[in-house]
């Protein structure tokens, strides 16, 4: 394992899904958003696996809108597509879309953040909880189950900040004297994690350790911290290992990130 590197492995809950025999089928591929390396590699290895297979691939960005979102999907039940994929912006409000796409009788897949209701053929994605749990422990094994502890959280209302969220504090139980001193939301953003992290340092005097929940808002934070020249007092882990993440755990301003695998839950979403 690389050092700074933890692996989180990727999950595939699934039923049959009917396969088409005669002309090539479209699949319809919803993203949260493109602005975002993470989903950019997820994207390419739909592709590259769709073009492996012959399957027409069609890819939306929502740019992180839920109302976009459903325009676009519905956009995608109207060209009668043979499955559509969703990456959801939000998992609660996802719902009343994947019930449109059920009455139109046409599979649907979650990749890497789940859906809160509506029938759900397949999901596709890191076992988020045990990714929390894995970033807990490395953060309890660097501070020597003692410390002060900010955590970073993703969009409100998707699964993936909920279970990440849950593993994290679950896996900090065993150790009581490290303390959560701040939990606060940047959307899985660089900038919006810069700027969270920037008022968490004014109001914290003593921070240890910052875990945010993708690498996006780890890299804001890091930019936070060297501005208030705080570097020495605190280290951050991220989650995804995407390439940004990976250079700055070489060029030490990062701890560690837990891995996923995104071009893989792009590959399983098309197969």
């Amino acid at each position: 394992m690389r050092r700074g590197l933890l692996i989180v492995g990727v999950l595939l809950l699934l039923s049959v899904i009917p396969l088409y025999a005669a002309a090539p089928p479209t699949v319809g591929l919803s993203l949260s958003t493109l602005n975002n390396p993470f989903f950019v590699d997820l994207r390419d290895g739909a592709q590259a696996a769709a073009k492996k297979m012959n399957v027409n691939l069609v890819v939306v960005d929502a740019q992180n809108d839920s109302a976009r979102e459903a325009s676009q999907i519905e956009d995608l039940i109207q060209k009668k597509v043979a499955v559509i994929a969703i990456n959801p912006t939000d998992s609660d409000a996802i719902v009343p879309t994947i019930k449109k796409i059920n009455a139109a009788r046409i599979p649907v897949i979650t990749v890497d953040r789940g859906a809160n209701g509506g029938v759900v053929a397949a999901h596709i994605a890191s076992d988020n909880v045990a990714g929390g749990k894995m970033a807990a422990q490395y953060v309890a094994k660097r501070l020597k189950g003692k410390g002060s502890v900010v955590m970073l959280e993703g969009i409100a209302g998707t699964s993936a900040a909920r279970d990440r969220g849950k593993g994290f504090r679950d896996g900090l139980k065993a150790y009581p004297s490290i303390r959560l001193v701040a939990v606060q939301t940047a959307d899985f953003d660089r900038a919006k994690g810069l700027s969270v992290m920037e008022n968490i340092l004014q109001a914290q005097k003593k921070i240890d350790a910052v875990f945010a929940q993708n690498d996006e808002m780890a890299l804001g934070a890091i930019q936070a911290i060297a501005a208030a020249k705080r570097e020495k007092e605190m280290f951050v882990v991220g989650f995804d290992a995407i390439g940004d993440a990976l250079a700055a755990i070489k060029a030490g301003t990062m701890a560690a990130t837990i891995a996923q695998q995104p071009k893989e839950m792009g590959r399983l979403a098309v197969e």
